[in-house]
C-alpha cells in the first residue's frame, strides 16, 4: 500500500491555521486521499490531556524544561499511536503544529537553547517528516487582535507580545532555512488569496 502524506500547519497566534485545516482537509477529500485531521499538543486521549495541562490558566507555573518535555511527550504518542499508523494505512494527515512548533514557541518565544529541542527532535528525525510544512505569517499586532475577538486567552495566548515577536522571528527564520518543505503564506491577505496559495502548495504535493 502506498504511505500516506503528512502535512503541518505552522504560525503564530491568529495567523489563520485552524480556520483553513478544514478547507485543506476537504480539498483533499475532493482529490480522493483518505484524510485524517489532529494537532499538537493533542491528538490522542493522552495528548489532549496534556494539551489541558499546558494551556490552563492558573496560580501553578510550568518551567521551560517541563514545558519543553510535557510537549514532546504528547508528541511520542501522537507519533506511534496515531500519526505513524495513519499515514502507513495511506492516510493523508493534516496536522495543526508539529516539530517546528517547539522551535518557534520555546526555542524562540521561551528562548531555550536549541540545542535541547535538537535531541529531543532527533528521537523524531527517522520516524516522521512533514512532507510539507504552511506555515501562515501575520504580523503580530493584526495576529493579536483577532485572537482577543474570538475567546478568553489561554495560558500562551497571555503572553506578552515580545514572547509573540520572537515566535514569529523564530518560524521565519526556519523558513528561510527549509524552503523545500515550508512554505509561507501572507495570513493577512482575503481569504480567498490565502486559499488560492494553498491550492498551488496541495497541488504540487499532489502530482508527486
Amino acid at each position: 500500500m502506498t504511505l500516506g502524506k503528512f502535512i503541518t500547519l505552522e504560525g503564530g497566534e491568529g495567523a489563520g491555521k485552524t480556520t483553513n485545516l478544514e478547507f485543506i482537509a476537504k480539498y483533499l477529500e475532493a482529490h480522493g486521499k483518505h484524510v485524517t485531521v489532529s494537532r499538537e499538543p493533542g491528538g490522542t486521549p493522552i495528548g489532549e490531556d496534556i494539551r489541558t495541562l499546558l494551556l490552563k490558566k492558573d496560580k501553578q507555573s510550568i518551567s521551560k524544561d517541563t514545558e519543553l518535555l510535557m510537549i514532546f511527550a504528547a508528541r511520542a504518542q501522537h507519533v506511534t499511536e496515531k500519526l505513524l499508523p495513519c499515514i502507513k494505512a495511506g492516510q493523508w494527515i493534516v496536522c495543526d503544529r508539529y516539530i517546528d512548533a517547539s522551535y518557534a514557541y520555546q526555542g524562540g518565544g521561551r528562548n531555550m537553547n536549541i540545542q535541547k529541542i535538537n535531541v529531543l527532535e532527533e528521537y523524531f528525525a527517522n520516524q516522521l517528516k512533514p512532507d510539507l510544512t504552511l506555515l501562515f505569517d501575520v504580523p503580530v499586532d493584526i495576529g493579536m487582535n483577532r485572537v482577543r475577538q474570538r475567546s478568553a486567552p489561554d495560558r500562551f495566548e497571555s503572553e506578552e507580545m515580545n514572547f509573540f515577536q520572537s515566535v514569529r522571528d523564530s518560524y521565519l527564520s526556519r523558513a528561510l532555512a527549509y524552503p523545500d518543505r515550508i512554505k509561507q503564506i501572507d495570513g493577512s491577505q482575503s481569504l480567498e488569496l490565502v486559499q488560492l496559495k494553498i491550492t498551488q502548495y496541495l497541488e504540487s504535493l499532489l502530482s508527486f
